[in-house]
């Protein structure tokens, strides 16, 4: 297991990004949703496996209720990641396992490291 960061390092409302760690192809991000607490995807978009953040760590749509991939404008609940708008519509982000452990956001050594699928809808 490896250390992101202190939990509280990402309020509740809050996004973050990770860099790719070595042998990673993407990077991570970390939302803080008020009702399903922190949640990891891999920053990458199904539909062309581009990163989603619209400024460095920004994911969220202006109203803070859904994840927004800049590339395209795919919209994707905060969740379970399930697109619900744009062009890979019913498909997903892929989610990362993560526990917190001593106030610290902890993760498998090898996350980041799945194949992302590029639909190229």
């Amino acid at each position: 297991m490896r250390i992101l960061c202190p939990a509280a390092d990402i309020p509740p409302g809050a996004t973050r990004a990770f860099p790719a760690e070595d042998g990673a192809a993407h990077g991570l991000f970390a939302v803080h949703h008020f009702r399903d607490g922190i949640l990891l995807y891999i920053n990458a978009c199904p539909h062309l496996g581009v990163p989603l953040d619209w400024l460095p760590g920004q994911f969220l749509t202006l109203d803070g209720t859904r994840l927004l991939c800049a590339t395209h404008g795919a919209e994707f609940r905060i969740s379970d990641g399930h697109c619900v708008r744009g062009p890979c519509r019913g498909d997903h982000l892929t989610k990362v396992p993560c526990t917190i452990e001593n106030n610290m956001l902890m993760v498998a050594d090898d996350a980041g490291q799945a194949p992302i699928k590029n639909r190229g809808r």
